[in-house]
């Protein structure tokens, strides 16, 4: 007697990838909330810290990388994919 064909445990890669990267969308903005608040833990009690031109370029790079995640993040992420999509045939 054949089995009956049981659906498949794991999500279909393309769903999973996709589901990640809307994760790490979701999460980016956190992440480089926290990143530019760390130059306020940089300076001492006795006023002797890093320069604030240190400080200003930090955040400068750090914004242009958040921005630079974000296009790429946009780029990759399918706006036609369903969210709630688990099968291959459920993509098509």
């Amino acid at each position: 007697m054949a089995r009956p064909s049981k659906p498949p445990v794991f999500l279909a890669r393309a769903s999973y990838r996709q589901r990640r990267l809307r994760d790490a969308a979701r999460l980016l903005p956190m992440v480089a909330g926290v990143l530019m608040m760390l130059p306020l833990l940089w300076s001492r009690s006795d006023g002797s810290g890093l320069p604030t031109s240190v400080v200003l370029i930090y955040l400068f790079v750090l914004w242009v990388v958040v921005i630079a995640l974000a296009a790429l993040l946009s780029r990759l992420i399918d706006p036609d994919h369903e969210p709630g999509a688990t099968n291959i045939e459920d993509l098509k």
